[in-house]
């Protein structure tokens, strides 16, 4: 069974297994295909029409299956990899570990975001952009500029006791959990964070840079808190919905996973606590 570590707690040994799944899966083309299915979602999931990846009450299922995927691609790699998550509510700083050398590398130089360190530099050769917003092809970070401050501990709990999972329209003005979690609502998580970090995963791009990973393996463990504390608050909307996937409607761009299907995590990995 696979289990997810805190990026903070992983060895010198997983950090540079977990760099090297990554960096063959570019090499070999397969990492490009996530960033682009991401940005295809991205630019289609609307308020006002029909949503499956952002804005809509299959922002969790669809993510879960999507890290499913490429942890399991990770895998087809180095069996021993798992994807780690990274609690921005506890490391909040640009001096955390992830953003060290030996790991992501850290935030951009001031004149054009471009990150300078670690193994996913433009200098290290081996991360260049193909699937891009503009002209740059280098990998940008600016750690805390545009948005200074990361989700705390308190406002992290705060979401955590929204009793219902969704409700309507359904998109990003809805009440409930999945929406204060996404960040359209409330003290804003998942989309603060991704501001927060900048470059590209400020854009529909933001596979891009591979925190988007750790983040949204974050994002992942957060909904699974909420469930073991409100376990009677299931999956909404159940059926006869427009524009979005009900409980046991197939998700795009798969078409042969229901969010039912995806509820229970520990069918496929586990967290370290």
């Amino acid at each position: 069974m696979t289990v997810r570590k805190n990026q903070a707690a992983l060895t010198t040994d997983e950090k540079k297994r977990f760099v090297g799944a990554v960096l063959e899966l570019k090499r070999n083309g397969r990492y490009d295909e996530f960033v682009r299915t991401h940005n295809e979602f991205i630019m289609s999931d609307t308020d006002s029409g029909e949503r499956t990846g952002h804005r809509s009450p299959s922002f969790l299922p669809w993510h879960r299956r999507f890290l499913l995927d490429f942890e399991q691609a990770l895998q087809s790699v180095d069996s021993s990899v798992a994807l780690p998550y990274w609690d921005w509510s506890t490391d909040r700083t640009t001096r955390a570990a992830l953003w060290a050398p030996d790991f992501l590398g850290g935030t951009g130089r001031s004149a054009d975001g471009r990150v300078m360190d670690g193994p996913f530099s433009a200098s290290a050769g081996n991360w260049p952009m193909t699937i891009r917003v503009d002209g740059r092809s280098f990998l940008r970070r600016s750690l805390g500029t545009a948005v200074r401050e990361l989700p705390t501990p308190a406002e992290v709990e705060s979401v955590l006791s929204i009793p219902t999972y969704d409700m309507a329209p359904y998109n990003s003005a809805s009440d409930g959990f999945r929406n204060n979690l996404e960040g359209w609502r409330g003290v804003n998580l998942h989309n603060r964070v991704h501001v927060w970090v900048g470059g590209q995963m400020a854009t529909g791009v933001s596979p891009n840079d591979p925190v988007f990973w750790l983040h949204h393996a974050y994002v992942d463990k957060l909904w699974a808190q909420w469930q073991r504390r409100h376990p009677g608050a299931g999956y909404a909307p159940t059926g006869g919905t427009p524009d979005v996937v009900d409980l046991d409607e197939t998700m795009k761009p798969w078409n042969d996973v229901r969010p039912a299907d995806l509820l229970d995590h520990t069918k496929f990995y586990t967290f370290d606590s």
